[in-house]
This record gives structure tokens, sequence and C-alpha cells, in this order.
């Protein structure tokens, strides 16, 4: 069996090695984009994170390191971080892993300071290999609004106003804050009055899933209620409130019928995706019920473009055997979903956060047919960390990074053929837990 080990020498080294610039007010650049995390562009690299200690996500782990790379086929040397990663942190300042991205820009609410939205850009020099953090731009929050880190979701209404919304304190309110992403200063702030906790549901859920559909442009807010912040019962079903991002006002907030919860709801879609879009602008989601053995049952639901609910006739995922936990949509058809199975590790039957029951599978949409990702006719072997999202989508190629018993690595699936190649190799001594796409501009 693989063993992770903390390599104190290994961290030290990539603490000594990385340099910080000092943060800054001043405006950045405005940054393109579009609502998907796979942007496609000539000019990109990888930024890889790695967990010291434990799988990272959810305040799990010791430390975050982030390391940028151009290359990850198997022609490039093994991705270290001794002596070249960053230190998620920057002058005494700490940032998180869970975090929206767009262009080459990092933003999110840190651990500390906890008072602000952030701006960060993870310096990559790709001569020397080496990263450096940078600040370039934060903002106090507006009186009244204060968020979170890690527990608030967010969608672009354009490529530079960025929606963060999220549960209020005692979370019986949705709060939001609009940002114009190019400078950090805010646009406005308000609260979703039409939103209420349902009877007998006291306690709206942390974040939910926030998303902006271009065909119909309107916001789309998935969310549930519990009796208690602590373990809680969750309503029957999730509710989908559909917004007006001009003026914020909820038009229409109904209970689905089909499931309880998204995936990732109580972090946002800051770590992982779980709403993506066909080319048709078909809105699919990744949700779960429990049945009566408590075991997790993923589903993939649609809502068609020129509708507002839920196909109630489609699942893309029937007959899971546990969670969905990511969807991305690869095209023609086609998504690349990492799932757990909820019997557990096959070796030892656990299932938490570390436990090896996370696989990569290919659905095809159409019918909910799926297949294990295979590398030369083998299927790829049980992943651990639940929390992880180690696939990025970029110019006709699924990269896949695995963290299996045997091997941290990426995998190189074309999505035209479906041939699979192995790529670059991780240092197994860290946990690999997110591999980001991101701009070089």
């Amino acid at each position: 069996m693989k063993k992770f080990k903390f390599l104190l020498s290994a961290c030290m080294a990539a603490l000594l090695a990385t340099s910080f610039t000092a943060c800054s007010d001043d405006p950045a650049e405005g940054n393109g984009g579009n609502n998907n995390p796979e942007e496609t562009t000539k000019d990109y690299h990888f930024d890889l994170f790695l967990s010291v200690g434990k799988h990272g996500g959810m305040s799990q782990g010791d430390g975050t390191i982030v390391r940028s790379v151009s290359d990850l086929s198997a022609d490039a040397d093994k991705i270290t971080i001794e002596g070249i990663g960053s230190e998620f942190e920057s002058n005494g300042n700490t940032y998180t892993m869970e975090a929206i991205v767009k262009g080459k820009y990092y933003y999110e609410v840190p651990y500390q300071p906890a008072d602000r939205f952030v701006k960060l850009e993870v310096n990559y020099d790709p001569t020397t290999g080496k990263n450096a953090l940078n600040v370039v731009g934060q903002r106090p929050f507006a009186d009244g609004y204060t968020f979170k880190a890690r527990s608030y979701t967010h969608a672009w209404l354009d490529d530079n106003t960025l929606l963060i919304m999220a549960a209020n304190g005692d979370a019986d309110k949705i709060i939001w804050t609009k940002l114009n992403a190019d400078d950090m200063s805010i646009i406005d702030s308000g609260t979703l009055s039409e939103i209420t906790a349902p009877e007998g549901y006291p306690v709206l859920t942390t974040s939910g899933i926030l998303t902006y559909r271009q065909s119909d442009k309107k916001l789309y807010y998935f969310y549930f209620a519990k009796t208690s912040k602590r373990n809680g019962k969750a309503t029957p079903y999730f509710y989908t409130a559909i917004i007006d991002p001009a003026t914020m006002k909820v038009e229409s907030n109904e209970p689905n019928n089909i499931a309880q919860q998204t995936a990732g709801s109580a972090y946002g879609e800051l770590m992982q995706n779980s709403v993506m879009y066909d080319e048709d602008d078909n809105l699919y989601l990744a949700t779960f019920t429990p049945d009566e053995n408590e075991k997790e049952i993923g589903h993939l639901l649609r809502i068609k473009k020129g509708e507002t609910q839920f196909d109630t006739t489609y699942d893309g995922y029937p007959n899971a055997d546990g969670k969905l936990l990511t969807i991305q949509y690869l095209g023609n058809g086609k998504a690349l979903a990492y799932a757990r199975n909820d019997d557990g590790d096959p070796q030892d039957g656990t299932l938490n956060i570390d436990s090896y029951c996370h696989y990569y599978t290919i659905l095809n949409l159409a019918d909910g047919t799926r297949e294990r990702l295979k590398y030369n006719g083998e299927e790829i072997a049980y992943n651990a960390g639940r929390f992880s999202q180690r696939t990025a989508v970029v110019d006709g190629k699924a990269y896949v990074g695995v963290n299996t018993r045997e091997e941290s690595c990426i995998y190189v699936y074309d999505i035209a053929t479906g041939k699979v190649e192995k790529g670059a190799e991780v240092d197994a001594s860290f946990y690999f837990d997110i591999l980001r796409v991101m701009s070089n501009q």
C-alpha cells in the first residue's frame, strides 16, 4: 500500500523558496473568460494544489501548496513541490484552496483576514517553474453583509461582474454582494427577502449552488434547509429559486420532487463542479438522495433550455452505486464524472475522505449509460479524496489526476477519440486534490 508522509524538509524548502509581493488595492486588468472553469485558451498553464498531512478541502489537512506547470504529458518531469511550490499564504494571511477561478485570477473570502473579498494571482515563471502568491486586490465587506471562508456560492453575470451569495450568520436569510472583478469595488449588496426557511426547517443551507444561464439571462439558485445547523435533518427536496440578476428579485421559488440535496451545497462549487451546460444551454445539476440504508444515491438532473423546471423524465446518472461528486461537460453529449461507491473501500469497507472508493466515469447524457475510465483496457483504480477536483478540460482533452493506492499521476483523455494516455507523475509524498487550468494573460 502506498503510504503518504509529510516531508518536513520538502515543506521547509517550499517555504524558503517562495517569495511574496506586497498587497495592493490598485485595479487589475480585466480577465475575460466565461461561466465555466475549464476555459479554452492557447496560452495557459495548470495549477496543482497539494495538501499536507491528509487530503484537503472542508478544512482538512495541515496546509496547502500550489505548483504551476505548463506540461502534464508523459514527457514532463515528475511534478514535485520541493523548493518550487508556493504555500497558499502571504504575509501572515491565509487563503483557502476553495476559490472562484477566472482567467488567471483567484477570488475568495480568506481565512485571515476574514473581513474581506480578495483577488489573488499565483505568479508563474515558466523558465524556472517557481511560483509566488500575489494579492492584487481586496475589498472589505459591505456593512451588514458578512461572508465566511469556504461558505458561499457564486456566479459570473458577465466577464467582470461577480455575484457572491450565502446564508447569513443566523442561517435564516440569503445575502448577496455584487463585485466589480476589475478593481474589487462593491457594486451592490442585499438580501433575498423572498427566500425564507420552510416551516419546521429553520436553518438554510450554508451556500447552495448558484449559476447564471446565458440563454434566458436568469440566475438559478439551488438550496435546501435543515432542522438544525449540526447534523440536522434536511428538507425532503431541495428548492430552485429563479432570480432576475439585474434587480435580484426572486421570480419563483419551488421545491423539486426528485432529489433531496445538490452536490457541494455546503461550499458552493468553490472546489468541485456540480453544474454544467451542453451546447444547447441545457442545464445539468449533480444531486443525491439517501436511500433507506442512508446510502447517498447520485442523480444527474436537467433543466432544458427554455424551461425553468427539472425534466422529471430524465436522470443522466441512473442506478448509481453512491454519490455523484463532480461533473464536467466534454462535448458531443458526453460528460466526465467523479463518483463515490457507497459500499466503501473494497479492501477495508471504509467510507471517508481518505477511503479508496472514488472513481472516474464517462457519461453518455442521452441515455445515462456510463463506463469507468480505462487505461490499456483496465479500469483505473479507486481514488482517495472525496473533496477533490483533479480534472481539467481544455483544448479537446480532459486531464484526469488520480490518487490511488498505487500511483499519483495524470491521465490524458482525448475527447474526440476516447483514447487515454498516461501523463505526468505527481509527487506522492503529498495529497493531490485540485487541478485547475489558468490563463497566462
